[in-house]
Order: C-alpha cells, then sequence, then structure tokens
C-alpha cells in the first residue's frame, strides 16, 4: 500500500512539474499575440436597411474624417458606405475603383482625390517632400490628374444613378509638402472633364470649407473633430437634396 502511495504522490508531482512549463509557455505564448486593432469607425459597414437608398462616399483622409458625421446624419434616410481604406491619389482609384463600386448599382456615390495628387514626393518617393528642393514633383501631375478623373467618372457613371464629384479643399499655409493654391489649379482641371462627361453634379466643397476654415488645423491640411462634423453634415445635406429629388 506504501509503495501505491508513493507511486501516485510521484505521479502527481512529475504531472505539475510538466504541467507547469506548458503554462508558462501558453501564457507567453498569449502575451507575445497582439491585441486586436480596433475598427475605424469610419471603415465600418453600415446596418443595411433595405428599404434605403444606397450612398457610397469615395475619398482620402479629409472624407475618412467626416465619415461618421454624415453617416449619422443621414441615420434612417440611406445606407452609407464607403472602402475601408484611404482612397489616396487618382492612381489608386483607377486600381481599385471596380472593388470599391462592388455589383451594386447606387443611388448616389459622393467622390473626391486631390490632396494625394497634387502633393509632393521626394527623387526617392518621399512623402510630402518640400516642393522646391531638387527632384521633388507632384505624385501625379496636373495633366494625368486630369486624364484620370475623366476615366474615373465614365467608370462611376456606370454604377450609380447620382453621381456627384466633390471639389478638393484648400491647401493651408505652412502644409508640408503641398503648395497654397494647387487645390484650385486641380478642381479647375477637374472641373472641365466633369463637364465633358456631363450628368454629373458638383459639390463646391472649396467654398464651403473655406467658409469653416478656422476648424482646419494649423499648417495642416486635415481639420478638428467639429471641422469633420461640419464637412460632414455638408456633405450629408447634399445627398439627401439630391436623394429627396
Amino acid at each position: 500500500m506504501t509503495m501505491i502511495r508513493f507511486g501516485l504522490c510521484l505521479t502527481l508531482a512529475l504531472a505539475h512539474v510538466v504541467s507547469a512549463p506548458a503554462q508558462d509557455a501558453a501564457k507567453k505564448d498569449a502575451a507575445k499575440k497582439p491585441a486586436a486593432k480596433k475598427v475605424n469607425p469610419a471603415f465600418q459597414p453600415p446596418d443595411v436597411n433595405p428599404k434605403l437608398p444606397n450612398v457610397l462616399l469615395i475619398g482620402d483622409s479629409i472624407s475618412i474624417g467626416y465619415m461618421v458625421a454624415a453617416r449619422a446624419a443621414m441615420q434612417g434616410k440611406a445606407n452609407v458606405f464607403r472602402p475601408p481604406t484611404n482612397c489616396g491619389p487618382t492612381t489608386r482609384g483607377l486600381d481599385q475603383i471596380d472593388q470599391w463600386l462592388g455589383d451594386r448599382m447606387w443611388d448616389v456615390v459622393h467622390w473626391n482625390f486631390g490632396l494625394h495628387d497634387l502633393k509632393y514626393l521626394g527623387p526617392k518617393g518621399q512623402n510630402l517632400a518640400d516642393p522646391q528642393a531638387d527632384g521633388s514633383h507632384q505624385q501625379v501631375p496636373i495633366d494625368e490628374y486630369q486624364t484620370n478623373i475623366e476615366k474615373l467618372a465614365r467608370r462611376i457613371k456606370q454604377q450609380a444613378k447620382t453621381v456627384i464629384w466633390r471639389e478638393t479643399t484648400p491647401v493651408p499655409e505652412g502644409a508640408a509638402g503641398r503648395v497654397v493654391g494647387d487645390s484650385a489649379k486641380y478642381n479647375a482641371a477637374a472641373a472641365k472633364v466633369i463637364e465633358k462627361v456631363g450628368g454629373i453634379q458638383i459639390d463646391p466643397f472649396f467654398d464651403f470649407a473655406e467658409s469653416v476654415k478656422e476648424h482646419q488645423r494649423p499648417a495642416n491640411v486635415h481639420y478638428t473633430a467639429e471641422g469633420s462634423k461640419l464637412l460632414g453634415e455638408h456633405v450629408a445635406e447634399l445627398i439627401e437634396t439630391v436623394l429627396a429629388d
């Protein structure tokens, strides 16, 4: 009986010795696992109501900033979507527009490209380079930008009942990698091909953004939370007007 007890104790002791390192290893593995990344609320898909019209917003970080406010303002009036990414320059748009549009016929597509096209890169692709430095160049020169906007406009029209081109926001003094006044130039270039394609409405976003410029960050193309809210409410109001017609 003593031998049996001794054997049982030895078995339990060995089990503890073996299991303790295994438990420690499991804890270490758990600690190594990165915490789940929080999804930007702007990238969350809407709770779709099949009875409501479907709206797609396409754009860069300016539109990411106003997405939540725009969706909130259109709550119960439209299902508001956007690609779960910064749509960047027109070159990225041409590459990914089919994916963003999907297989849906959209009631409204409200879209913009511009700030990433007109920004300057260094000779080795450095982001937001000094426009005056040797070798600096705009990511998408204005002539190429104009051609790309026309291609995108024609493609979007194929899958939208209403298309709204949104003007690019102003570049403030001191903003890195961009030149004050270039937004207006790129907007003018876009307006020509938007008119050429025809059947596309224009959101005079540049002027509206100017009217709330006190909410733009100093020497930065981005907006404060309040500024983004105002921009989003403007977008929602325009789209609601279109949907009401």
